[in-house]
This record gives structure tokens, C-alpha cells and sequence, in this order.
């Protein structure tokens, strides 16, 4: 049982310092410390840890879609039980180290204590415990103690994919990843910078899942090297979690010029480079302004990585208005709030505008004609439909010759899936599922973005659980799989 005066005796937020900026620039290292083992960050962990109030009703259940077993995990890490408390962290969620890492945390947006009290420290406790259970041998294999006849292939290697993966495994099935990328980890691998999520995380996950019988299968892109039907008739059951991986595009004047990307085509190749491997004509930021449409994360990831790379400027913009410091009144607790976020990435440097509604990419002249060398910007307009426009009259000029696209994504991509399976699709594109997350196709099932449209990662990794439990029961009759929930679930529980 927690300490029910703890948050009573302990009332600031503690986290541990992160690295400097001037020495986290020079590299491409974690810019977070998560330790455990100096004795002044374990003092700091028992401390916040203590703060969890023993609440009675942990709406922070509510505010994971794993619904992770928040109070638990936080009262073993109090008082050192490492062991305990991976089980009880693993027992909802295949990957803390991603979403202790990476996932934006609306569980602490949840948390009781926040009514009042800035809420506990969850995320970083959270991967405090793996990264401690890793380094104490404490996450091992767990090989199943049976194997059925049954195959499955899971086609896409992000979280969804294999979360639904290693579930599958345990459960006896004969699992094969296919990723058409050269390495496994999808976005994790190729989308989500080294600064935020060293790849031997992933490496570490992976050789855990080799070692219970997953087998990977990497440069293979299903519907062109295998097309989806080949794939159906040689496993007994197959996952779609390709991710929703369709830009948003900008289609305005000039987009056609050297110098306009779309933000994912410049982490990849980045995230590629940095793991060793060769980019020819990489698009890289050194001595440019940069711009970069969109405040999200992944613009967020563009800014880090230019910084990184010796830009000459970076402006990020929004087409919305800044948002509040605090939680708005109209998004009461426990609801995830949207308010002014400062990432590691903005503390890094840059400029942040808004209210900027993008109207033209201007090009060059002379012998630059064809490539960019500014953006045309108008104050943004809100009508009384919602809808932003820019302003007739407020346009002015930013300089740049490198500008980046990073204005999220609009769904899966489809079309040799519907094309050689016939596959229904939603009126957003997505791939239609039942609330068993079986798609038109007998036999295929969808989990993650690719089912849901964009979204975070916890949702992946809860829906890949979840799907997992429904193909083990369209296989076997039944399951004894956790998750077995339906795909309109909003909240989700262990």
C-alpha cells in the first residue's frame, strides 16, 4: 500500500536534469537522464514515487488506453522491488522503454493529485523501472510452453505490430514480422530521432522477442515483394499494422521546388545516417533556414534534428493560436488538455510563430529559379465555421531555403491492399475493422493507426494487445490473452 500521507509530505515535482544543450547539440544521444543507480536520482525516484496518494479511484487508469496499473508499479519502485515491479508494468504494456520515452504522458494529465498539486511523476518512473529491470537481468524470454499449429504473419513493425507480435508469440503461434524497411521498429526506428529513443532500446526488445520464436522479416514490402493475397494463403492469420503513413500534403505555388520536403522523408534519412548506414543526396540542414510547417511532434523531431545538423535558423510555424500556459477551463481534469508545450527540442533554440497561414513557396532567381528561397505567410483568420484562413493583406516573407512538411498524416497506405484483397475502407481511409478488429477479410485483423488513423503510441500498442487477443481466439476458440477488448473502446482496462 502507498504511503497515504506521502503527497502530503512531498510536494514538489522532481525530474532528473537533463543533458545541457551545448553538449547534447554536439551529439546524437538521449537528451534525458533516467537513472536510478546514483544514489541522489534513487532518492529522487523514492521521493516522487511517495508522492503517488494511494487515491482510492486512480483516474490515471483512465487516462492511459494500456491502463496501465499506475499506483501499483509506483508503490514497488518506493520501496525498490524491482522485480515486482516490472511484472506489474509489463503485465499491461510490452514496451515501457518506448512509451516512457516517447508517449506524451495523458496519464499525468489524469492524475489525482494534479487537481491541486502538480501531478506525479509517472512517465519517468515508469522507465525508470524497466531500464532498471534491464540492467538487473530482470526482463528475460518468456518462451511458450506450447506450440500450436497455427501461423500468423504481422505485416509492420511499429509498436502496433509488435505488440501483436510478441502477444501471439507467448500465446504459442508461430509469429513472422514483415517490415519493408531494411531494419525492424518502423517510426520507432526510421521516424523517431536517436535524442528522444536510442535505437538500442529497440535492438534490446528485439533480441528479448527473437529469443521466444518471433521471427523478423525486414525488406519485405507486402504487396509488391508478396503480394496480400500470396501472404493470406500461406499463414492462417494476418495482421495489418502498417501505420497511417499518407503525408498531409501542402499543395500551394511553388511546392514543386527544390528545397520543399515532407518531414518524414528527412527524419528517415537522418535517423538512417546516424544508425551508420549510407544516404545519398541526404537532405540535411547545415548553413540553411529552415522552416518548418507544423508544431506537432514530428516537427518538434525536424527541429532537434536541424539544430543538430548546423542550421543557420529554424522558425517552426503554426496555422493556430498559441495555446494556454495552464489547462483551459472548457478542458477540465481529468482530460488530456492541450496548453503550451516547451519540448526538449524547443529548448534547444529556434523561433515558434503562430497564427501563420502559409500561402506560397517563392522561389529563387537567376540560377537558384528553381529552388526555394522564401515563404509567404498571412495572419491567420478564424471564420465563423471554424474554418483558418490566411488574411488578405498580412503577408510578409520569411527566408528559407530548406522548408519541412510536418503537418501529420491522413491515414494508411491502401492501395495494393484493396486492390488484391478488395479490403473495405472507412470514409477517412482507414481499414475498416469490426469490433474484433477483424477487417472485410476473413482471417486479416488491423490494429493501430492503420485501423484508427494517427494516433499515440500507447493507443498502438494497447490496440496491437487487443488484436492479438481477437486472432488467438479466431485460431484457437478462445484465449487467455489480457485485452481482449473491441476496437470502439474509448478507455481502455486491463
Amino acid at each position: 500500500m502507498a504511503d497515504p500521507r506521502g503527497y502530503l509530505k512531498i510536494r514538489d515535482r522532481e525530474l532528473p536534469a537533463d543533458r545541457a544543450v551545448p553538449v547534447r547539440l554536439l551529439d546524437w544521444r538521449e537528451v534525458h537522464a533516467h537513472r536510478v543507480r546514483h544514489p541522489d536520482d534513487l532518492a529522487m525516484l523514492t521521493r516522487q514515487a511517495t508522492r503517488c496518494m494511494d487515491c482510492g479511484i486512480p483516474f490515471c487508469h483512465q487516462g492511459c488506453p494500456l491502463g496501465n496499473l499506475i499506483p501499483e508499479w509506483n508503490d514497488l519502485a518506493r520501496q525498490g522491488q524491482w522485480g515486482d515491479a516490472i511484472e506489474r508494468l509489463h503485465a499491461t504494456n510490452n514496451f515501457p522503454e518506448f512509451t516512457g520515452r516517447i508517449c506524451p504522458a495523458p496519464c499525468e494529465s489524469a492524475c489525482v493529485l494534479g487537481i491541486n498539486q502538480p501531478p506525479v511523476t509517472i512517465k519517468n518512473i515508469e522507465v525508470s523501472i524497466v531500464d532498471e529491470a534491464f540492467e538487473r537481468g530482470l526482463v528475460v524470454p518468456q518462451v511458450p510452453q506450447r506450440l500450436t499449429a497455427f501461423t500468423v504473419a504481422v505485416v509492420g513493425s511499429g509498436p502496433a505490430g509488435l505488440a501483436a507480435a510478441q502477444q501471439l508469440t507467448r500465446a504459442g503461434h508461430t509469429v513472422a514480422v514483415y517490415e519493408r524497411d531494411d531494419a525492424i521498429g518502423g517510426l520507432l526506428r526510421y521516424g523517431v530521432p536517436d535524442f528522444k529513443l536510442e535505437k538500442r532500446h529497440i535492438d534490446r526488445r528485439l533480441t528479448q522477442m527473437a529469443a521466444e520464436g518471433t521471427r523478423f522479416r525486414p525488406g519485405i514490402e507486402i504487396g509488391r515483394d508478396i503480394s496480400w493475397t500470396d501472404l493470406r494463403a500461406r499463414y492462417d492469420a494476418v495482421v495489418i499494422a502498417t501505420g497511417a503513413t499518407v503525408p498531409r500534403e501542402l499543395a500551394l505555388p511553388g511546392r514543386e521546388l527544390e528545397g520543399v520536403h515532407l518531414a518524414m522523408e528527412y527524419l528517415h534519412q537522418s535517423n538512417a545516417v546516424t544508425a551508420g548506414r549510407e544516404v545519398a543526396d541526404q537532405v540535411v540542414a547545415t548553413g540553411r533556414h529552415v522552416v518548418i510547417i507544423g508544431g506537432g511532434d514530428t516537427g518538434s523531431d525536424c527541429l532537434g534534428t536541424a539544430l543538430r545538423q548546423g542550421a543557420a535558423s529554424v522558425t517552426t510555424l503554426a496555422i493556430g493560436k498559441r495555446p494556454p500556459i495552464s489547462r483551459p477551463p472548457h478542458q477540465p481534469w481529468p482530460t488530456d488538455p492541450l496548453v503550451f508545450e516547451v519540448s526538449s527540442s524547443h529548448a534547444e533554440g529556434g523561433e515558434r510563430d503562430y497564427l501563420a497561414s502559409t500561402v506560397e513557396f517563392v522561389p529563387g532567381t537567376g540560377a537558384d529559379a528553381g529552388h526555394v528561397r522564401a515563404l509567404r505567410l498571412a495572419r491567420t483568420e478564424y471564420l465563423p465555421d471554424g474554418r483558418r484562413v490566411p488574411t488578405a493583406g498580412t503577408e510578409r516573407d520569411i527566408p528559407a531555403d530548406l522548408i519541412l512538411i510536418a503537418m501529420g498524416f491522413t491515414g494508411p497506405e491502401t492501395a495494393d491492399l484493396t486492390a488484391q484483397t478488395g479490403a473495405d475502407l472507412t470514409g477517412r481511409g482507414w481499414v475498416a475493422r469490426g469490433e474484433d478488429y477483424a477487417t472485410s477479410v476473413p482471417g486479416v485483423f488491423v490494429a493501430g493507426d492503420a485501423g484508427r488513423g494517427q494516433s499515440l503510441i500507447v493507443w498502438a500498442i494497447a490496440e496491437g494487445r487487443a488484436a492479438a487477443a481477437s486472432v488467438d481466439a479466431y485460431l484457437s476458440g478462445s484465449t487467455e490473452l489480457p485485452f481482449p477488448i473491441t476496437a470502439s473502446t474509448v478507455a481502455l482496462r486491463p
